[in-house]
């Protein structure tokens, strides 16, 4: 009875042996961590690479580079076909002709008259006088010029603009003598004056002054001077308003076009 039970107990040792002996006979089960981050590296460098290729497409598209696809069933037309064909028709037409011609009405009235050369001024004449203008080497635009007065024929919001320039210098030299000199005009202290007028057709052409601007000089009459003045205002104009220029001291005028010139132009209505 005792060598049976020391039998089956022996077999009972063996058994569990064998059984703890088979269990390292299978191959270890390798770890997934390493799969898993190689899984993870390649998504990541999936989806920069899509990132990236998105990008470079915008820019593309925005520079021009990339032009849209046109998807739909309907067969697609060339641009230059679509754009020409009623540039094409349009010339065709005798009745739009007239459009690519600017209408005369689209010209701005305006003017630009130099001083008239070779005026002559009696010296030491100290009243106010008018001053002539050049018509034929000026600019006239819907504007007319008649005696000094520059004439308005469309009515409207006009810029105007005048300069003069004065200048002075003894031309009396050594050889023709002290009388000469001494007769010469004094000049220690000049008053140069601009005036701007403005004649309105709905105040019976009365006389209304629309700019002022001078300066008393101290010239010395052994060198040479020069001082200009210049100004500029928006009036509202009519037609048959009219528009003119004095100054004082005409004789001192510098008779030059760049110098001394006078002109207007239409801003608005």
């Amino acid at each position: 009875m005792a060598a049976t039970h020391s039998s089956e107990y022996r077999a009972y040792l063996r058994n569990t042996m064998d059984i703890e002996a088979g269990q390292q006979r299978f191959p270890p089960v390798p770890s997934s961590e390493p799969t898993y981050r190689s899984l993870l590296i390649g998504t990541l460098a999936v989806m920069g690479l899509l990132q990236v290729a998105s990008s470079v497409a915008i820019l593309l598209h925005l520079t021009g580079y990339l032009q849209e696809v046109d998807l739909s069933p309907t067969p697609h037309h060339p641009i230059e076909e679509m754009q020409t064909e009623p540039v094409l028709n349009a010339l065709k037409d005798p009745r739009k002709k007239g459009r690519c011609k600017p209408p005369k009405d689209a010209i701005t009235p305006s003017a630009h008259l130099p001083i008239r050369a070779h005026q002559d001024f009696p010296k030491k004449d100290y009243s106010i006088i008018n001053i002539k203008w050049d018509e034929q080497h000026g600019n006239l635009h819907k504007m007319s010029y008649q005696d000094g007065n520059l004439l308005v024929l469309e009515s409207g919001i006009y810029y105007v603009y005048a300069k003069t320039c004065f200048r002075y210098y003894n031309i009396g030299g050594p050889d023709e003598g002290h009388e000469a000199r001494t007769h010469a005009p004094n000049v220690s202290n000049a008053q140069l004056i601009q005036y701007v007028y403005h004649k309105s057709i709905k105040q019976n052409s009365r006389k209304v002054l629309l700019m002022k601007t001078g300066s008393t000089k101290q010239w010395n009459n052994m060198s040479y001077n020069m001082y200009c003045a210049q100004q500029s205002r928006v009036v509202r104009l009519f037609e048959g308003d009219t528009l003119f220029v004095e100054v004082s001291n005409a004789w001192m005028l510098d008779q030059e076009a760049e110098g001394t010139y006078f002109g207007a132009i239409k801003w608005g209505n």
